[in-house]
């Protein structure tokens, strides 16, 4: 497993800060985590990790460091974590997977599952060339990503043009309240969803609840609590087609009042991914 570190925003300052979590996670995964929940040690010496090296100044420049160096990062065929970093991120690098798949052999088709408490559907182009971290995805659909192949779970607070947006494509959404009636079938349903396709996973923190995850900038209540968080991620690294997933938003100068939770929570995600 790779952990790529891109440590980037774009948000007109909003997520100042995040910039910081991805070399916060790995010290923790590092110092704190010994193992995961299914006995794995957590080995430093097998972590194979990687810094971009970006510039916050400079999105476009970084965006196509992101994109250039993901593709890459695809082409290698070993599954591959991103740490934000904003969400903006997600742009470049779910751009990078659609491309890698369309232009592989796979005889497959892109997936894309997005955990978020947000669409991110905002309308592109307000005076910014690269995608905020309320637009990307809708910057994605509108390159062409497949509708039916995404699936949006968790969102509890939006836009209207947002979900106007979404209903127009058809973008199949999955509540919390699917998750609490019964959460061993939605985690079924989500694995159906992305059978015989390649998938990309990517991961918002504030899909969890704030009182497990305060350590973000855009929080919103009703949330998972950590423990269905980390059954939906063991239940995740059990599928086969998983290619790579981003974390992102996490934020260690809000998180360092709340004796960085969520630093640790992003860190356990990670274990279990192992």
């Amino acid at each position: 497993m790779q952990i790529v570190k891109v440590p980037l925003i774009n948000s007109l300052g909003k997520t100042k800060g995040c910039e910081k979590a991805p070399e916060q996670i790995i010290h923790c995964l590092k110092n704190e985590i010994y193992s995961n929940e299914f006995g794995r040690i957590v080995n430093n010496n097998l972590l194979e990790i990687h810094n971009l090296e970006l510039d916050n100044f400079n999105l476009e420049k970084s965006n196509k460091i992101i994109y250039t160096k993901a593709f890459k990062f695809f082409k290698n065929n070993s599954r591959t974590i991103f740490l934000g970093g904003d969400h903006s991120i997600s742009y470049s690098l779910t751009r990078a997977f659609f491309d890698f798949v369309q232009d592989s052999n796979f005889g497959k088709e892109p997936c894309l599952i997005v955990f978020d408490a947000h669409l991110d559907c905002c309308k592109t182009g307000g005076g910014f060339k690269e995608p905020t971290h309320e637009e990307w995805l809708r910057k994605l659909i509108e390159d062409g990503f497949p509708c039916e192949n995404i699936l949006l779970v968790g969102v509890r607070n939006s836009y209207l043009e947002e979900i106007n947006f979404v209903k127009e494509r058809k973008i199949k959404i999955l509540s919390i309240n699917s998750f609490l009636e019964n959460l061993q079938d939605s985690c079924d349903l989500i694995m159906e969803f992305s059978n015989k396709k390649e998938l990309y996973v990517s991961i918002d923190i504030d899909v969890i609840d704030p009182g497990f995850a305060p350590g973000t900038g855009y929080s919103e209540p009703g949330g998972f609590t950590s423990r269905e968080f980390i059954y939906l991620i063991q239940r995740l690294n059990r599928t086969k087609s998983l290619r790579a997933l981003d974390l992102v938003e996490i934020n260690p100068e809000i998180d360092k009042k709340f004796d960085n939770i969520t630093i640790k929570l992003g860190a356990k995600i990670l274990s279990e991914l192992m």
